[in-house]
């Protein structure tokens, strides 16, 4: 990056975007933006967080972008969009906000990279927090809020901006974008369908992991333990839930109220730890084995790692409880792949009550590739008295194949067995759901790319309260 540029995030509320122009910011750019969900008023808090950081805001119709201007978008912008029609016009340079992330991340001394389908924002929190905790003061660039690191002024804790020579980035498979990286450490903590086809999947994360100093990688998930079976053992790191073999294994998994405790070996009768996890479920627990094999790769011993860890309090929208009415139990969660709402459902079914579950889709594009999955996973997952409900997926603009929808899933549920309903919008679904919900039960709002998600949870909570 250059601290003297001017650099223009065309839809800067996003994930994966908030926290990068943090960081740019933080190193002395200056830096300013535009989105959609601004100009249609939502996440209003979001921008006025953005503005007192000294982010200038514009509409999303070109006025803010001009000559020597560094415009930056995401993969899913599309040319029709007036910021990108305006930088063109100017001949402003434009970049991907991937291309600037891995520049940035590459030039680091000390890059760790968090990859994978699933758990990549648990487990990117996780290592920066035990960083942090540890005394490494690291940059962290991440696709959600980590809840260690807000403060009043930093509600929304995406990026961790610190002095130290380690940057821990999120890094992401879907729009091809890993291929750009060369971490000092990887970390891949499982591969499946999502966004792509496995075999473009295991190419790129073959890839990512060839060019480490060390990888840190599942064992307990088919494709890592391939990977690992690649590299000597003195560039990686392995962890599993389950298997000997492995540098890193969790015993005496324990489930919690609020979370999991578990005991933490090294291979071969070496050192081992406690710790209890203020995050629930056994996916966390793998998360947590990640987060510590990287740790000790950057010189964090063990011990410290672990008690660290157990200090950690998790990530916005990664089953985080909203509050309780009328004995109804409202969650937000971030799942949107079938593992991850494998997973989710899982830790949920560990303790008593229905479900009630809403699912938005995060696109058309990723219900058709993985609709099959989708109607496994809900069929195979859901308990006989859950209850599945669904509005048509999130949609903010542009063009899209509408060939699969909701109706598609529901109807592949219903004949696995399991109650499910489609509804035309997702105040639709809410009037279901308060209008069945009955003491005990727990309703999961679930979906990503939406923050309004969160809101609509909140909305639930509070009809169900009156």
């Amino acid at each position: 990056m250059a601290p003297d540029r001017h650099y223009f995030f065309c839809g800067i509320g996003g994930s994966g975007m908030l926290p990068l122009a943090l960081i740019l910011k933080a190193r002395g750019a200056t830096v300013s933006g535009s989105d959609r969900a601004l100009d249609q008023g939502r996440n209003a808090s979001k921008f006025d967080f953005l503005r007192q950081a000294g982010v200038t805001l514009f509409p999303q119709d070109g006025t803010g972008v001009k000559a020597g201007t560094m415009l930056v978008t995401s993969a899913a912008v599309e040319d029709t969009i007036p910021d990108v029609q305006a930088a063109r016009a100017a001949g402003a340079p434009h970049k991907l906000r991937a291309e600037l992330l891995s520049e940035i991340f590459n030039e680091s001394p000390n890059a760790i990279g968090v990859a994978g389908t699933s758990g990549k924002s648990t487990t990117t929190g996780m290592i920066g927090w035990i960083l942090s905790d540890t005394g490494f003061d690291p940059t962290v660039m991440n696709g959600a809020v980590m809840k260690n690191f807000i403060t009043e002024d930093t509600p929304f804790a995406s990026a961790l901006i610190g002095q130290g020579d380690i940057f821990v980035s999120e890094v992401d498979e879907s729009d091809g974008s890993i291929a750009r990286y060369h971490p000092r450490v990887a970390v891949v903590n499982n591969i499946s369908l999502d966004h792509k086809t496995m075999e473009e999947l295991r190419e790129l994360f073959r890839t990512f992991v060839s060019r480490s100093e060390i990888a840190v990688l599942n064992l307990d998930n088919e494709e890592t333990a391939a990977l690992a079976a690649t590299l000597p053992p003195k560039r990686r790191v392995t962890y599993s839930l389950h298997d000997p073999k492995a540098d890193l294994l969790a015993n005496a998994i324990t489930p919690l109220p609020g979370g999991v405790a578990f005991e933490v070996s090294t291979r071969n009768g070496g050192a081992s730890a406690s710790v209890t996890l203020q995050v629930p479920g056994e996916h966390n627990v793998s998360n947590a084995l990640a987060a510590l094999g990287a740790a000790m790769a950057a010189g964090v011993p063990l011990s410290d790692a672990a008690t660290a860890l157990s200090r950690f309090t998790g990530i916005r929208r990664r089953l985080e409880v909203i509050g309780t009415a009328r004995g109804v139990t409202v969650i937000d969660d971030f799942a949107h792949n079938p593992d991850k709402i494998a997973a989710t459902l899982a830790t949920l079914h560990q303790f008593p009550g229905r479900l009630l579950v809403l699912f938005q889709p995060h696109g058309f594009g990723p219900l058709k590739l993985m609709k099959n999955e989708f109607i496994a996973c809900f069929g195979g997952n859901l308990a006989a008295n859950d209850v599945l409900v669904m509005p048509e997926p999130v949609y903010f603009g542009g063009t899209v194949d509408r060939s699969v929808s909701s109706i598609d899933i529901i109807q592949g549920v219903e004949a696995a067995g399991r109650e499910a309903h489609v509804f035309a919008d997702r105040a639709a679904c809410g009037d279901w759901l308060i209008g069945h919900a009955r003491e005990s039960d727990r309703i999961i709002v679930m979906g990503a790319r939406d923050d309004t998600l969160t809101e609509f949870g909140q909305s639930l909570l509070e009809r169900l309260a009156v």
